[in-house]
């Protein structure tokens, strides 16, 4: 390792104390971007390394194995430092690259595409878009690197929700709010949005964590069985009821009780519910003597609530007693930055329950998911990933278009044809002034999605093309 800066040195001796910092090998020969950036980044918890030498560079990919790689471009010398980038891309396949530069062009950018840039910014850059990008870029490198090192179990931090979206992160704060206290929380959104998911969050932050947390899926019990169920029951209640039941509200003591779908249960169930709330004590089928309950109540529908009392399918003062605090998930379709981040923790997932190697998705694939509108949520995304696993040979590492189950390859083959997508691609770009950030965010896809998109429909604006003309 001779030649190597002794912060080099550190961070191969002691890689094995840091893996939960993510690396960042940082690439500049200009002095101001080098001073600020570097320090930024610090202070959000990466771990950086600067060089600014080719040879140096190199040596730190092999040694230091970084999980990003920012190469930052002065004007006179972009090419020089795409020459870099792309050096950086085939040297560590597993390390993202993005690149920044000060004065762009849509043949750069092309090129930083061709090189295998993985984001493309332009100076002044917005530190915050930045960092998303960062993240989400390392979130997929952890998923591109599970032949390189072990990842961490799932839940070894309890359970997760996953997205680094504005609208996810303000989820995730709020729940961790709401999971202090002792307030009933009542979960809104679609089909497969993830609320059990949240209900064991609530869960595992709040002061009950210690003690059970039992889930009921009100819409698939009948509601004779639905009572007992809930309630529990006595010896000889009615027919058939040999041994006394405590039922699951009473299992839950202590702990939380997730009531799934709770507004398909009749008027009836609404009202003894109700009241068992508001006392704070049951009775048992067959019982005679109240039993004093101690639980929290997190329930869930995939109803519009006002809607539901509007028809009278749902008490009001029932809802009031429920919503005292309320998480309402987002479908998939208005969080699509989302995507590559559910796509790699399932994969890794999945990875462990079989016992595979998968490490990434192609380009196209992505593209196509990007592009979905998910009615299924993060279930079908979830799906999807573990019936991959049946078209995938064991020795495969990158998931391709052939991959895909019959009914997303019948997606590909029948999406706009090439005509179309290049009149809403350059809809898109009009409208903005061909402004890419704008045009790319309209469209729903990266900005490198946008330049490859351009690329092959040879799109550029009148200023573009009258600049090549000389």
């Amino acid at each position: 390792m001779a030649g190597l800066p002794a912060k080099a040195i550190r961070l191969y001796f002691f890689r094995d104390e840091i893996m939960s910092k993510p690396s960042i090998l940082f690439w500049s020969e200009k002095a101001g971007l080098q001073q600020d950036l570097p320090g930024r980044l610090t202070h959000e918890g990466f771990e950086v390394i600067r060089s600014s030498r080719m040879a140096e560079t190199l040596d730190l990919l092999k040694s230091a194995h970084p999980d990003l790689a920012i190469i930052g471009s002065s004007g006179s010398q972009s090419r020089h430092d795409l020459e870099m980038a792309g050096l950086v891309h085939r040297q560590s396949r597993g390390t993202r690259v993005i690149f920044i530069v000060e004065n762009s062009s849509e043949s750069l950018a092309i090129a930083a595409l061709k090189a295998g840039v993985n984001d493309y910014f332009k100076q002044p850059l917005s530190y915050g878009d930045l960092l998303k990008s960062i993240r989400r870029q390392l979130a997929e490198s952890r998923g591109d690197s599970l032949g390189k090192r072990p990842a961490p179990p799932i839940a070894a931090a309890g359970p997760s929700f996953i997205g680094e979206t504005p609208a996810l992160r303000k989820i995730k704060d709020y729940i961790r709010r709401a999971a202090a206290t002792d307030c009933n929380v009542l979960i809104t959104g679609e089909t497969g949005t993830g609320k059990e998911n949240v209900a064991q969050l609530l869960h595992w932050h709040s002061p009950r964590r210690e003690q059970p947390l039992v889930c009921i899926n009100c819409a698939a019990l009948p509601e004779n069985l639905l009572e007992s169920e809930l309630f529990g029951y006595e010896r000889g209640a009615f027919t058939g009821a040999s041994e006394p039941y405590p039922g699951k509200l009473r299992l839950a003591e202590g702990g939380t009780v997730f009531l799934d779908e709770i507004f398909e249960m009749s008027p009836f169930m609404q009202a003894k519910l109700l009241r068992a709330l508001d006392t704070r004590k049951i009775y048992s089928l067959g019982g005679k003597k109240p039993i004093p309950l101690n639980l929290r109540i997190v329930a869930a529908t995939n109803q519009d609530p006002e809607a539901a009392m509007e028809e009278h399918t749902l008490r009001r003062d029932l809802f009031y007693r429920l919503n005292v605090a309320r998480v309402n998930l987002p479908p998939l379709r208005e969080r699509l930055a989302d995507v590559p981040l559910l796509l790699h923790h399932f994969l890794r997932e999945m990875n462990r329950r079989y016992g595979r190697g998968v490490e990434s998705f192609s380009p196209e694939v992505m593209e196509l998911l990007l592009g979905y509108d998910w009615p299924g949520n993060i279930r079908e995304l979830r799906n999807l990933v573990e019936a991959l696993f049946i078209n995938l040979e064991p020795q495969s590492r990158c998931v391709s278009l052939d991959h895909l189950p019959e009914a997303f390859q019948r997606l590909n083959e029948n999406s706009e044809g090439p005509q179309e997508d290049r009149e809403q691609v350059l809809r898109a770009l009009v409208a903005t002034r061909w402004n890419k950030s704008e045009a790319a965010q309209k469209l729903h896809i990266s900005r490198m999605t946008l330049y490859r998109k351009m690329e092959k429909y040879e799109l550029q604006s009148a200023k573009t093309a009258a600049g090549r003309g000389h």
